[in-house]
């Protein structure tokens, strides 16, 4: 009946968690073909399912585990056969002239018959049938569950000379559908939530299934200080990987950063590489992805709602009146919320009973007392707008005077960000949540995301977002694209989650290729000293993307600015400016590199304007100054076939032995550890903490917060807070204007000089150039 087949519909999907297996005890009449249909043959206990699934699946098992031939008509062929399975309803004669001696007969039928062919037979139908269907599910199953050989369909690139723009490239290849690559590279359906043809979340169990599966090689793509313009980490990046697999039969892994909105409309466009290194669809990974950013600007903004009413609410009404409005009465029962008993925790409380807390109880329950002039949480938004650095908010009557000085940061700044960027799962990414201080109370206690209530709300719009996004290369390599914090004034990298779950899936001799934002003195830097402690990733090699013009620049060439014409030194030869640049700023960056016990691997990204002396001069200077090896590459032109000798050199990198170290002790003074990063990566001969960040080093220590890492806040392009001075400065003082602190993330960030988390929109903005048009909807002017 249709209700029969409601409820076996409903255990199917019932059954699509842990339960391995569903049998179905229902009579003959009710087991029609819909009924048998729907329920999922991994699943299948008793052997109902249809005659398509009993091929794909239970031959299947016979074909891998007994390497035999099995044929199903025409009956030509049964004689060639090791197994003849019969499916069908009623008693079934197999004539002994048709089979093979010594030929197996299954029976897959639902009524009790006894075999009457000569040799082994095997009925299914009763309980006999139930235990080889179990057997054969759980040996299924177990064996999906192992680690699976890549079998990866590699898309052909046939690079056209000039080179086409980068929208034009990315459009005339055909990306293979998400759940084809995600089968390649042995992820099963179940992992995979598809967000259209092109892309894909990617489930966090994966970790667990893999859990025994040794991981491959971690590699970290990081630059020298760039100019304006980038220089080409995620070109790289990607050209890396499609060398790797496309054309030394490597398994490899890209996991990048999702780009910011701001950039991608503002000044530096998209974030998808170039030429032929660019992840597929390039329009679909600039705009939106699967909407990681705006989960993270919604939870943010939620805090900064909840900040504000609270301190309203608290200036507005008195403690009973507080009380009564946060824990109600229900039908007569007032009961306090998990989250709530985490704040009675919090403040030594250990009862659950609203009745039982004294009048001094329920005052320090219900008040947070936020100090507004400590405030540290900002609104958000994924767009560059100058004009949110600096608002009042709460200026209509209904807030009743309650007005306060803000501002907005960039999304990518905000905490949850990092928080995502950093957590290894979705409980510890709740409990970071949780931690999030959001200002300091007019006793001087800290007050976190728990404390406001919001912290369950925070991980119900990130659960989602937790799950890195699976996409492709120009020649059909995988690619995670996760979280996206800057690196100047966050930590620039790409999730641990996606690296976590890279390394798995290619393998011991794999290779997963993660790129930091910006030069190695940013960057890197806070890779290994945040995300390697936070995560227990060790890299194998760095590679050093350097550029003819960064060099130039660096060697003494006139400034470089986005959106004017290059000045002619970048564009002649000049092998004096690139002499210089190598032994100043290429030379430093190596050294850094050094600091950590990491082999590096300097990788030239080519331009059509470099000689062919440039190009020598800077190979052989990197290994003067201490580089493993020195390659240029040319995959913007020609894909992975252009940085083949790259991948060579990366891969025997990575087999040297690995010395790596951190630059300091988390358990150093805070001072000390701003001041060992600033002497022995930026350079520098001291730090001048100003008034301000004194005082806020002294709260953090007395609060606690001591053995966090440090993140600086820096400009990105000089290895001092001096953008001008580029080359390797010395002779300088570090000026520490501010500290802040993110709890959740975990890391005190100091603020050196004047440091900006919400970028401007320039003269012209790339949006000029972008359109649509309605009737293909095909996108023109991202770059």
């Amino acid at each position: 009946s249709s209700s029969s087949q409601k409820h076996i519909v409903s255990a199917y999907h019932l059954s699509s968690g842990r339960v391995r297996g569903v049998y179905l005890h229902l009579a003959p009449a009710l087991l029609t073909g819909r009924v048998i249909s729907t329920l999922a043959p991994e699943k299948d206990v008793d052997g109902l399912f249809s005659i398509v699934n009993e091929l794909r699946y239970i031959l299947k098992y016979f074909i891998l585990h007994n390497r035999h031939r099995i044929h199903l008509n025409p009956l030509s062929q049964v004689k060639k056969a090791d197994a003849v399975v019969l499916l069908g309803a009623g008693p079934a004669e197999v004539p002994p002239t048709w089979l093979k001696p010594g030929a197996a007969v299954i029976r897959c039928d639902s009524a009790l018959t006894s075999g009457s062919a000569k040799g082994p037979c095997v009925n299914t139908n009763n309980n006999n049938s139930v235990s080889l269907n179990v057997v054969l599910g759980s040996c299924r199953w177990l064996r999906e569950q192992q680690y699976q050989d890549w079998s990866l369909r590699l898309l052909k690139l046939q690079p056209l000379n000039p080179v086409p723009s980068d929208i034009q490239i990315s459009r005339a290849q055909t990306p293979k559908s998400v759940q084809q690559l995600a089968q390649e590279i042995g992820l099963l359906p179940g992992e995979l939530e598809p967000y259209g043809r092109n892309k894909a979340k990617v489930r966090l169990s994966l970790l667990e299934r893999l859990q025994a599966q040794p991981d491959g090689n971690l590699v970290l793509v990081a630059g020298i200080t760039p100019t304006p313009l980038g220089e080409g980490k995620s070109t790289v990046t990607i050209g890396l990987v499609q060398a790797l697999s496309a054309h030394l039969k490597l398994n490899s892994f890209a996991c990048l950063r999702q780009p910011s909105q701001g950039p991608t409309f503002g000044v530096k466009g998209g974030a998808a590489g170039g030429g032929y290194a660019q992840v597929i669809p390039m329009e679909e990974f600039n705009l939106h992805l699967t909407g990681d950013i705006h989960a993270i600007t919604a939870a943010n903004n939620l805090v900064a709602a909840a900040i504000d009413a609270r301190m309203l609410h608290e200036a507005t009404q008195s403690d009973k009146a507080l009380f009564n409005r946060l824990v109600p009465s229900v039908n007569g029962v007032r009961k306090f919320s998990p989250i709530q008993i985490s704040r009675l925790r919090r403040l030594g409380l250990s009862t659950t009973e609203p009745a039982s807390l004294t009048a001094e109880e329920v005052r320090a329950f219900v008040r947070l007392d936020l100090d507004p002039s400590k405030l540290t949480w900002q609104r958000v938004v994924d767009t560059n707008d100058r004009f949110l650095r600096k608002i009042t908010v709460g200026q209509a009557s209904t807030e009743k005077g309650h007005s306060r000085e803000t501002g907005f940061d960039i999304a990518v700044a905000s905490e949850i960000m990092a928080i995502l960027a950093l957590a290894d799962g979705l409980g510890d990414m709740r409990v970071r949540l949780a931690r999030m201080v959001v200002g300091t109370s007019r006793s001087g206690q800290p007050i976190t995301a728990e404390d406001l209530g919001v912290s369950g709300a925070l991980a119900v719009l990130m659960k989602d977002a937790i799950k890195p996004t699976l996409m492709q290369t120009l020649e059909g390599t995988p690619v995670f694209v996760h979280a996206g914090p800057f690196a100047n004034i966050a930590h620039g990298n790409s999730s641990v989650l996606a690296d976590k779950l890279a390394l798995k899936l290619v393998g011991r001799d794999g290779f997963v290729v993660t790129e930091a934002g910006f030069g190695a003195d940013i960057g890197m830097e806070k890779f290994f000293s945040i995300k390697c402690r936070a995560s227990g990733l060790r890299p194998s090699a760095v590679v050093l993307v350097a550029t003819v013009r960064a060099l130039k620049m660096h060697g003494g060439g006139p400034n470089v600015s986005a959106g004017s014409p290059l000045p002619r030194e970048y564009i002649d030869e000049n092998l004096s400016l690139v002499t210089g640049g190598c032994h100043s700023n290429l030379r430093k960056q190596i050294e850094i590199a050094h600091l950590f016990g990491v082999p590096v691997v300097v990788a030239l990204n080519v331009f059509k304007t470099d000689t062919a002396a440039e190009i020598a001069l800077v190979c052989r200077l990197a290994l003067e100054c201490g580089a493993r090896a020195a390659v240029p590459c040319h995959h913007w032109a020609l894909g992975g076939r252009g940085s083949v000798e790259l991948a060579r050199a990366v891969k025997e990198a990575s087999a040297a032995p690995s010395h790596f170290q951190f630059l300091y002790e988390t358990e150093m003074p805070i001072v000390e550890k701003i001041r060992t990063i600033a002497q022995k990566v930026y350079g520098a001969d001291d730090i001048a903490l100003s008034p301000q960040a004194e005082a806020e080093i002294q709260t953090y220590e007395q609060q606690g917060y001591r053995s966090l890492p440090i993140c600086m806040a820096k400009t990105h392009l000089s290895l001092s807070h001096m953008p001008d001075k580029k080359g390797a400065p010395t002779g300088f003082t570090l000026p520490i204007r501010t500290v802040r602190a993110s709890i959740g993330a975990g890391f005190i960030y100091p603020l050196v000089g004047t440091m900006s988390t919400m970028p401007g929109l320039p003269t012209r903005p790339c949006f000029y150039d972008i359109d649509l048009d309605p009737v293909t909807e095909e996108i023109t002017g991202l770059f």
